[in-house]
């Protein structure tokens, strides 16, 4: 079936560069490397505090490359003196194998010591495991009281996550209701994913009442922190609804970030708009070219969700030119290999890495489909 904006689906960029450069005596060290330079000598006195600092940088490449390998030696070695963020740090990155090789029993292991020092994300963490039967028997009750928990303490993730297990009826019948309470003391605790999930309730949610601007509102508070999903579904409201724009060609710069950041879902939508003439004349070759480029994000899913389109655009098309968008599609994709949930530039909020696909959110993510008809 062609695909269409009716059936289009709505629920960091990281990019490494190798030179080799002579560097005269008179290079000045930037205020970032001046700044690593301290941190790691800290560090290695064993400083708590220039642990974790040092370890946001390699995950953000802020004044050093990115290197989750040592990301999580820095964040390990913290844990290990009783920091309780870097205990639950590192059991998030033993959960995903971000820098380690994934092993549920020490991402457990560690998510407990964090909850048991008082980690309110600790408590979170761990219930994603109960919730998706990660390691542990799985679990839906002890995961919402483990999530209440965490709420009760601040966590605006928990409650969002709250949400999701009413909405979804993970842990009883579903209550939208009860959701959406759950999402609103979220978003009062300035949570981007209860941002998201709210927002879409407002916009593309059957049988709740829609109100795009509030929509807009929320997920615009949501992507502003960094958050993909909310970058992709506030870029398709704006598109379509260019009177809630603040600046021309907002929603369509939301949807290229959100391309760029991995969501292979924007990436078919650039190429709708190209292959559909909207916003400028058709163009068959762009919109093979993100097709493509969303295939190679998206995998057998947006291969299968594409495949007419990739044979109808195609088929007018040479080899040489066919050769030649197939290359500029590959050469797009390894420079943006990563496909993340949240664009992390700051050390200070390096807390917010990918999401795995099997946390609850995940699955509220994964229950949307949207049309243009809905919007």
């Amino acid at each position: 079936m062609q695909t269409s904006l009716r059936t289009l689906r709505i629920p960091t960029l990281l990019t490494f560069f190798v030179c080799v450069v002579y560097v005269p005596s008179s290079y000045s060290v930037s205020p970032d490397e001046e700044k690593v330079a301290k941190l790691q000598t800290d560090a290695q006195r064993g400083t708590i505090k220039a642990e974790l600092e040092l370890a946001a940088h390699y995950v953000t490449g802020t004044g050093v490359p990115q290197d989750a390998s040592l990301a999580a030696r820095w964040y390990e070695q913290a844990a290990r003196s009783g920091d309780a963020d870097a205990q639950n740090q590192i059991g998030h990155f033993y959960q995903i194998g971000f820098g380690v090789p994934v092993d549920l029993a020490r991402a457990r292991n560690w998510y407990q010591l964090a909850a048991t020092s008082g980690s309110s994300s600790g408590k979170l963490n761990l219930g994603t495991l109960y919730l998706s039967g990660l390691g542990v028997p799985k679990d839906a009750n002890f995961a919402r009281q483990l999530f209440e928990e965490a709420a009760n303490r601040g966590n605006g993730t928990a409650a969002a996550y709250l949400g999701v297990i009413y909405y979804l009826g993970l842990a009883g019948p579903a209550d939208m209701a009860t959701a959406e309470k759950w999402f609103e003391r979220g978003v009062k605790l300035h949570d981007p994913i209860a941002g998201y999930n709210l927002g879409s309730l407002f916009s593309v949610t059957p049988n709740h009442p829609q109100d795009f601007r509030k929509a807009v509102n929320l997920l615009r508070d949501s992507a502003r922190v960094g958050y993909v999903p909310s970058m992709h579904s506030l870029g398709l409201l704006l598109v379509n609804h260019p009177e809630l724009e603040k600046a021309t060609h907002e929603g369509l710069n939301f949807v290229e970030t959100a391309a760029e950041a991995g969501e292979w879902r924007s990436s078919v939508f650039l190429g709708i708009l190209a292959r559909d003439g909207r916003g400028g004349p058709v163009d068959r070759k762009s919109a093979l070219l993100h097709f493509e480029i969303a295939v190679l994000q998206g995998g057998e899913e947006a291969e299968r969700m594409l495949r007419h389109d990739l044979e109808k655009l195609s088929s007018g098309l040479n080899a040489d030119e066919r050769a030649s968008i197939s290359s500029a599609a590959q050469a797009w994709y390894e420079q943006h290999p990563f496909a993340q949930k949240f664009i992390v530039k700051d050390p200070n909020v390096a807390k917010y890495f990918p999401l795995p696909s099997n946390t609850p959110q995940g699955a509220f993510y994964s229950a949307f489909r949207v049309s243009e008809q809905s919007r």
